[in-house]
């Protein structure tokens, strides 16, 4: 199991993002949570299997049509036990 927080920068707010990411973290079994930063970025914070929680974070580095990522920030973080993901508001 792995645990991280990802900061993602670029066009990421007003196009979807936490709703396409939501939907990839469920595809993927990935718990935790999305949401929009005031600053204009969006942070998630991802738990479950390493290889799922790989797949998400490289997906975020794209996300979805509208998006352009222009920089992705990735840490370990410490697991909170979320067995679902949600957007955050």
């Amino acid at each position: 199991m792995r645990a991280v927080e990802v900061r993602v920068g670029g066009r990421v707010q007003g196009v979807s993002f936490r709703w396409y990411a939501a939907r990839e973290a469920d595809r993927l079994g990935v718990a935790g949570w999305v949401r929009n930063e005031p600053d204009g970025t969006l942070t998630a914070h991802l738990e479950g299997p390493d290889d799922a929680v790989a797949e998400l974070v490289e997906w975020l580095r794209h996300g979805p049509p509208a998006a352009r990522v222009d920089r992705v920030e990735l840490e370990d973080a410490a697991e909170t036990g979320a067995t679902s993901f949600r957007i955050a508001y």
